[in-house]
């Protein structure tokens, strides 16, 4: 459910009570943490939490970092963050993971396959998290509808081999609901062995995912670029389709509880949020209010 923006007086009485961590940003695609955009963002959940914060980048320079979000396969994004995590002694006691965009897809592949120094809470907003099942701005169940389900069927006969899930970030987490079943989906998608749908079900994956305290996942209302917007709250295409949406608890990783999802779910630690508008549309004012409340 949607939770109450938090008033300032009560969120005040909070944080004394309670221990405030500091916190990692993730940032999405075609961005980067030497971004104007991205260090404003930084100093402001800093500023908010009255704690360390900084971005995480996966390149060393702005170029490396920007492309590193194309070019560089999402289990590789996910090794250099936790390896920028681990040489970061303000981050050694744990801390809290916010995450735009892209930028969930490191921060859940963090907790999952790394997780130390541990993360508390997850902050997800606009995130790829279970992965996409359409091209951005070609929703297959909208007025274009034919022709984007045929796009993503062709973009699905290519995505699961090895070759090609070494060669984009996109790639690794797109998830085709038409194609989930088969052999190659389960051998090569990077996405598939998170989700435990793969081969091989690794219980590391598991125990790190119920050890996070809350994931809070904001999605956009009108998003026009993660297909479909129901996955932001961890839904997906049913599988076999391209216009049936299931919430969170209808998903065969939910229903199975493949990786700790319902676990995490079931003892409270789900937390549902939404915005107005397209992707990555939200304010300052916004992101504070998320903040004070789940964080303090």
């Amino acid at each position: 459910m949607l939770r109450p923006l938090c008033v300032v007086a009560l969120c005040a009485s909070f944080a004394a009570a309670a221990k405030v961590y500091p916190s990692a940003l993730a940032h999405g695609m075609g961005d980067s943490c030497f971004n104007a955009g991205m260090k404003e963002i930084t100093a402001l959940v800093g500023k908010t939490l009255d704690t360390y914060a900084t971005c995480v980048p996966t390149g060393a320079t702005l170029a490396e970092d920007t492309n590193n979000g194309f070019f560089m396969t999402m289990n590789k994004n996910v090794d250099a963050f936790a390896a920028a995590v681990r040489n970061d002694t303000g981050l050694a006691g744990g801390f809290n993971c916010v995450g735009f965009s892209q930028g969930n897809s490191v921060c859940r592949g963090y907790v999952q396959r790394y997780n130390d120094p541990p993360v508390k809470n997850v902050l997800s907003v606009h995130g790829t998290v279970v992965g996409v099942a359409a091209f951005p701005h070609c929703d297959p169940t909208g007025l274009m509808g034919p022709v984007c389900r045929l796009v993503a069927s062709l973009a699905g006969d290519a995505a699961y081999t090895a070759l090609t899930q070494g060669l984009l970030f996109q790639i690794d987490y797109y998830r085709d609901p038409l194609r989930v079943t088969s052999d190659a989906y389960k051998a090569h998608s990077e996405l598939a062995a998170w989700n435990n749908e793969g081969n091989v079900v690794n219980e590391t994956y598991k125990r790190n995912f119920v050890s996070v305290d809350k994931w809070i996942m904001v999605k956009a209302e009108k998003d026009t670029m993660i297909h479909p917007n129901e996955g932001e709250h961890w839904g997906a295409f049913a599988d076999g389709s391209l216009k049936k949406v299931l919430p969170m608890r209808e998903t065969p990783w939910y229903v199975e509880d493949l990786f700790g999802l319902k676990t995490v779910d079931e003892r409270g630690g789900i937390f549902f949020n939404a915005t107005a508008g397209d992707h990555m549309q939200f304010t300052k004012e916004e992101l504070v209010a998320w903040l004070e409340y789940y964080f303090l």
